[in-house]
């Protein structure tokens, strides 16, 4: 059976094997509940209401905010699987709730608090834990092969949508918008459940620690300082994640509804629309990979997210349908293709020690800033859908996140 099973997957750290697993199960879930199915069932149990679409998401960033740190610190002092079980419980809480009073608006913000807790919890232990059980300097082949299984998974769920529409008619209806999201919410439980079997005991040991200044001097240019170096690249990095997640928070639950009030889309043209993308964004972190290996991830990145911000000031003008589509793709597929490494790189940096509270101030970033930004986008909308106004917003706070990629431009290190 083991003939079939390629080598690169049969020499992963079980720890490892498990984080593709259940990423492959949340992102195939949220694919189809979380994204924009959930807007749209939001948009019209609110009454139309962009400004309360808005504020559903400061109910899971508010919780995730609170509890992210106490998280974190549990995973570096304690162990970080105890911090993955008491993520299952809040998530299998959150879906419960869901399932069985999702209809009542007010019931749904308590799902979100929960579901925002079971973030709060999940995403330091498990990034810090995934960090650990894979080599220093040879982290960004497995984050860009998990980021695409995640974008796969993620684009299957809209794909799966189109069936599901096909079947139950075409239409945003609250109804048919319900079923579709019970069928996501299902399969995201499968992906809370397999958290119960991540293990600190499979973590590896010095393979896995930070790089040592000295590999830094090495591969860096001798006329660059290093002092405080293993402070400043993550931190620069983590600063313009948070800028760049602010903007995206502004604008990224509006599109949906920006697709059916500027061009009066149905719904399986939308799930289409996003599965391509996400499609899209896998595939260009394989490429974006390769260039990295010679060019280096931070100039990949800084170039990656340039574009991306171009496509949405060019999607401002309300573009004709066949240009939208192409540019939105881009825009989404690029501006997250460098995700992995990123996160690769700030790993790289990061003592084992530390990782569950850095992973803590990434969430926060976007926990905090991301969900929060979306109620400043919700009243840039308005009921008039100003969505031009909040898209140019969002351009310009890309620009300044971006550029702080060009101070540690010198100080990129790369991989074995």
């Amino acid at each position: 059976m083991d003939t079939f099973v390629p080598s690169f997957i049969r020499e992963m750290n079980p720890n490892v094997k498990l984080t593709f697993f259940f990423s492959f199960f949340n992102s195939l879930g949220r694919g189809i509940w979380f994204g924009n199915v959930f807007s749209a069932y939001i948009y019209f149990i609110a009454g139309k209401s962009n400004i309360l679409l808005g504020w559903t998401s400061v109910a899971t960033g508010l919780t995730m905010t609170a509890l992210v740190f106490p998280a974190g610190l549990m995973a570096d002092r304690i162990r970080r699987d105890l911090a993955l079980t008491i993520s299952a419980v809040l998530g299998a809480i959150s879906l419960a709730i869901m399932l069985a009073f999702g209809q009542d608006i007010y019931w749904i913000f308590v799902a979100l608090v929960f579901w925002g807790a079971f973030q709060g919890f999940n995403r330091p232990a498990l990034e810090a834990l995934l960090a650990d059980s894979i080599p220093t300097r040879r982290r960004s082949k497995t984050y860009v092969w998990l980021h695409l299984v995640r974008q796969i998974a993620m684009a299957t769920g809209p794909f799966l949508n189109v069936f599901m529409f096909l079947f139950l008619g075409n239409e945003w209806d609250l109804s048919i918008l319900r079923i579709v999201m019970i069928v996501g919410l299902l399969i995201s439980a499968i992906s809370v459940f397999s958290l119960l079997f991540l293990d600190d005991d499979y973590a590896l040991g010095k393979k896995s620690e930070a790089v040592e200044l000295e590999v830094i001097q090495k591969n860096i240019n001798n006329n660059y300082k290093i002092r405080n170096v293993r402070l400043i690249v993550p931190a620069i990095i983590l600063l313009s994640n948070l800028v760049v997640g602010m903007g995206a928070g502004m604008t990224i639950k509006f599109f949906p509804i920006f697709f059916i009030e500027v061009y009066s889309l149905k719904p399986i043209t939308v799930q289409l629309i996003m599965g391509l993308t996400l499609v899209a964004t896998g595939l260009f972190a394989l490429i974006a990979r390769s260039f990295s290996l010679k060019r280096g991830r931070v100039l990949i990145i800084f170039i990656l997210q340039s574009i991306a911000t171009a496509c949405l000031l060019v999607i401002a003008f309300y573009p004709p349908l066949w240009a939208l589509i192409p540019l939105f793709i881009a825009r989404g597929s690029l501006m997250n293709a460098g995700e992995p490494l990123s996160r690769s790189l700030i790993m790289d940096y990061v003592p084992k020690r530390y990782r569950g509270l850095f992973n803590s101030l990434q969430a926060i970033a976007w926990g905090l800033f991301w969900n929060f930004s979306a109620v400043i986008g919700g009243y840039l909308i308005g009921d008039n859908n100003r969505f031009y106004l909040c898209f140019f917003t969002t351009a310009g706070i890309y620009v300044v996140g971006v550029l702080l990629l060009l101070l540690i431009l010198p100080y990129d290190i790369k991989e074995v």
